[in-house]
């Protein structure tokens, strides 16, 4: 059995990272820069790819980058590489002095403020190797494409399953004096397939991901899933167009709140192209609902003990009972609109929307008539009037049971008014992401069709 040489993302890696970090802002401050940061990332992980029995990749990657931004009071440069020689660390401290020199000053550039440096932070248990030799990979991927296969007859094509597991190590450290690591790992199990009858043929997938291949769902289990929902899909059919209630599936949910992340972003919002400019303290959401920030989730994808500029995280609540309570901010935009940073350089930490004590079936029920989404085409939003229009894939509802399936419509609304109609989130929450939410039922939506 061939199996990859162990990388072993201990102290010592995240030591040897904080060395070099060490090196680089001693350079920086030797060649005149006021203040700098650096980050430095390395990885290793295996991908493997089968379709229709046979193996069709196997991919070993090994990472690793280096960026650097220097201050020369208000003059900010930046350079990177992916070359940890002596050498090639001095030569893009040296490049990123030369920028800076010829930049113009911005007066809200600079580090994260240092009182808000992370002093401690916890475990967050981020870190499972999982020394998976391609053999070893290659029959995981195989079990779920075999499964799917053997689901239903008209299962009759695929478009492959995929195994991978990723590892790494990701250092900051700035002049301020701060310096930090961790170590953490994803893994992750997906299938697509394609069903085909006398209507036609329809694709569908399914995947599992997690820090620890112990958590991921079975392989059998994730092929079934991703024939199943192919299967459903056969005999789908156009609506007319109409005015109706929608659900969008914990899945799809997830890309429904991300609009409203964007929205509340700083650099959307001090160049003034968000929906929800000035909104802070005003309500959004209907009463009930609440959004929090958790960054400290344990195994959780979104978990970090700190953020890109070294600032501690921590939980907040970002939308409590349908009232926005905080926006999502690094250092610059923050001082861009007179407030301070949220931790939230490099993206938000676990958005956990509170779900009420209903499942999918009893969500459905609730709808009585109407649309669930399973999957959503094309990008129409408009940032700025949070007008929205996508293409849609799904399944029509009657009686709080399925009707039939659902292809070529296309749904639309403005967010502002998708988010105010929101009745109720089931408790089939997806953690598969940064955003953790359940299904969503919306009050109503026009949908395109005929």
């Amino acid at each position: 059995m061939t199996r990859l040489p162990e990388t072993v993302y201990s102290s010592e890696t995240l030591d040897r990272l904080k060395a070099i970090a060490t090196e680089i802002l001693s350079e920086a401050k030797r060649r005149g820069a006021s203040a700098a940061e650096a980050g430095i990332s390395t990885s290793s992980g295996l991908s493997v790819t089968v379709r229709m029995g046979d193996v069709e990749t196997i991919e070993h990657t090994r990472d690793k980058g280096l960026g650097l931004t220097v201050y020369f009071g208000k003059k900010k440069g930046s350079a990177s590489t992916t070359n940890f020689t002596k050498e090639a660390v001095n030569d893009t401290v040296r490049a990123a002095c030369a920028i800076a020199r010829h930049t113009s000053e911005d007066e809200c550039a600079g580090l994260a403020d240092a009182e808000l440096m992370a002093k401690s932070y916890p475990d967050l248990d981020l870190l499972h190797p999982w020394p998976l030799a391609p053999e070893e990979a290659i029959e995981i991927a195989l079990k779920a494409e075999n499964a799917a296969r053997a689901h239903d007859p008209r299962i009759t094509n695929s478009e492959g399953a995929d195994v991978s597991h990723h590892e790494g190590s990701y250092v900051y450290a700035n002049s301020n004096g701060f310096l930090g690591g961790y170590a953490s790992s994803r893994h992750g199990v997906s299938c697509a397939v394609i069903a085909k009858d006398d209507s036609g043929m329809q694709r569908d997938y399914w995947y599992s991901v997690a820090r620890n291949a112990a958590a991921l769902e079975a392989p059998a289990q994730v092929g079934e899933k991703a024939a199943k929902r192919a299967v459903e899909r056969l005999g789908s059919r156009k609506l007319s167009t109409r005015t109706a209630p929608v659900i969008y599936t914990a899945e799809t949910a997830r890309g429904l709140l991300h609009h409203f992340v964007n929205a509340i972003r700083g650099s959307s919002l001090y160049r003034e192209a968000s929906f929800l400019l000035d909104h802070l303290g005003k309500r959004v959401f209907p009463e009930g609902f609440n959004i929090r920030e958790e960054p400290h989730l344990k195994r959780a994808l979104g978990s970090a003990p700190f953020d890109n500029e070294g600032v501690a995280t921590r939980a907040r609540d970002l939308v409590s009972d349908g009232v926005l309570q905080g926006y999502v901010l690094d250092s610059y935009s923050a001082r861009k609109l007179g407030m301070q940073t949220t931790a939230n350089a490099g993206g938000v930490h676990n958005l956990v929307v509170e779900p009420d004590e209903l499942d999918f079936d009893a969500l459905m029920n609730e709808m009585n008539t109407g649309l669930v989404i399973t999957e959503l085409m094309g990008m129409g939003i408009n940032a700025v009037t949070g007008d929205y229009s996508r293409g849609a894939c799904g399944f029509w509802v009657e009686g709080g049971k399925v009707h039939f399936p659902v292809e070529e419509i296309t749904i639309a609304g403005n967010l502002r008014d998708m988010y105010a109609g929101i009745v109720r989130i089931a408790n089939d929450v997806d953690v598969r992401g940064t955003i953790r939410t359940g299904s969503i039922l919306i009050d109503h939506m026009t949908i395109a069709g005929d």
